[in-house]
């Protein structure tokens, strides 16, 4: 049974053959290959504070950040340090080291998607924001909930490249800003301490909307693909051997489905708030970060997807 919820709002997209990944980059966006998607509708916004709330209330689901830690998967470490919490992004005083990225990332206890930096920090004026502090299991239960799913990696490069012709390297063209005037809530200003554009997640719709007529794809906050992550794009052959995703499980080439890859990581794409062409320049659609599926951090949300 679907629980879309009030918020639903899905673009329509015909699917076809596309040019997928760049050799530009990062090398985990190799190789350029052609790809195919079928057709599928997907969220045209990001899923909000509004709607994963109406989740919550209708199934009283926990999500990954509020639970308890299970001390025996932290031996030696003190019980009091062990409660439930998420990583916070913290701008530094001055410049710092950029390959160190605990500078700017700080463990933040009691840090979830109700108070999402800790403490005395409520959503109340925030439910037109994404959802953030979401663990890959967390989105997969709102889109199983929700009648829909999470969409591939390569639903997700299609739908951000938005009827853009060839392999541009952004959603709007070959500048990381078009005219000078940014497209997408990303890092404005010197990484991670002067920010001269938001600064941190903006209400869903804030920037223009892409060829497709969808928000958000770039920018504001990455989001969570059912894909399993993999240092490279694999050959046609090799993707068919390892594993294929339906419905959110990972159905390995023996038939077994499995809730984990083996390595704990899925794919996340179209950047966040934090990229800047001086650090991350990642708010690319090409562009794809690893992540642990158990973790959910202050600039990672997601929206669902659906096969037609």
């Amino acid at each position: 049974m679907q629980h879309a919820g009030s918020g639903v709002d899905l673009v329509e997209l015909p699917g076809g053959a596309f040019l997928m990944g760049s050799e530009d980059f990062y090398p985990d966006e190799r190789p350029v290959h052609e790809r195919t998607v079928g057709p599928f509708a997907i969220d045209r916004f990001e899923v909000t504070n509004a709607r994963f709330a109406e989740f919550v209330d209708a199934t009283g689901y926990r999500t990954v950040a509020e639970r308890d830690l299970d001390p025996a998967a932290f031996p030696g470490a003190d019980p009091a340090d062990l409660v439930p919490g998420s990583m916070v992004f913290t701008p530094t005083d001055g410049p710092v080291d950029l390959r160190d990225w605990r500078a700017w990332w700080r463990w933040q206890p009691d840090a979830n998607w109700r108070r999402p930096f800790g403490p005395g920090s409520l959503i109340d004026d925030r439910m037109d924001h994404p959802v953030v502090h979401v663990a890959y299991q967390d989105a997969a239960a709102f889109a199983r909930w929700a009648g829909l799913r999470l969409p591939t990696e390569a639903e997700y490069e299609y739908a951000a490249r938005g009827k853009a012709a060839g392999n541009q390297p952004y959603a709007w063209g070959s500048d990381p800003y078009l005219d000078g005037v940014a497209q997408a809530n990303t890092w404005l200003g010197r990484f991670p301490y002067e920010n001269l554009g938001v600064g941190g997640t903006a209400p869903v719709g804030s920037y223009p909307a892409n060829g497709f007529g969808i928000h958000d794809l770039i920018g504001n906050v990455w989001e969570w693909t059912s894909d399993v992550y993999t240092p490279c794009h694999l050959s046609p052959d090799d993707r068919a051997r390892r594993a294929v995703v339906r419905d959110n499980l990972l159905i390995t080439d023996l038939g077994r489905p499995v809730t984990e890859s083996s390595d704990g990581r899925r794919v996340l794409k179209g950047g966040s708030y934090l990229c800047s062409p001086s650090y991350c320049l990642r708010f690319r659609p090409a562009a794809r970060s690893p992540q642990a599926e158990d973790t959910g951090m202050s600039h990672v949300g997601f929206r669902c997807a659906v096969s037609r």
